[in-house]
């Protein structure tokens, strides 16, 4: 079997002299950092530090299918969606466990039941990280935008408690459970 390449599996679908792909790998890469850095704290939980830098590099595939111009992403779909669509391709590739981290790690997850009663452009399926690996590469991708201001500096925790504060108290209580649980 060979070696999982990240950068590869990118590549096959993101130009590299594109601003999509700028974006996604300077961001996919603070977020493997980032996720790399929970892990150790938890290394007492023995999560799968491989798997968590390869899917933390690849939990972002799907945004070039998205119509998000600010990102160079000229897809058809809302960006919503690109956790999903992300599922998808890594399924493809043959890593359906990676693509479960990709459709999962969408705000801090989304229920089967918040996609009826929000009228969500998503299957109706639940996309709640479940895995201690998700639940990292999740929880490490809220420290970090892709935008200017958070591509390369880490948000202060009281600036992502606010972002998903509006989401409501319950995500806000899962991401708090997971600042104890990682020890932040």
């Amino acid at each position: 079997m060979t070696m999982m390449d990240p950068l590869k599996i990118i590549e096959k679908y993101y130009s590299t002299d594109s601003r999509a792909y700028y974006l996604l790998v300077h961001h996919s890469r603070k977020v493997t950092e980032k996720a790399l850095e929970v892990a150790q704290k938890v290394s007492h939980l023995h999560p799968d530090r491989k798997f968590i830098e390869e899917a933390a590099m690849l939990h972002d595939l799907g945004i070039f299918l998205t119509d998000e111009p600010g990102l160079g992403c000229y897809g058809k779909t809302a960006y919503l969606c690109h956790g999903y669509l992300g599922r998808e391709l890594l399924e493809k590739e043959g890593y359906p466990l990676h693509g479960f981290v990709c459709e999962r790690h969408v705000g801090v997850g989304i229920t089967a039941g918040e996609i009826r009663q929000k009228n969500l452009p998503l299957p109706n399926r639940d996309m709640i990280p479940l895995s201690l690996e998700e639940q990292i590469v999740c929880f490490a991708d809220k420290f970090f935008s892709k935008d200017e201001e958070f591509l390369f500096i880490e948000k202060p925790i009281e600036k992502v408690r606010q972002g998903i504060a509006h989401f409501g108290d319950e995500k806000l209580r899962i991401f708090d459970d997971w600042l104890e649980m990682f020890g932040y």
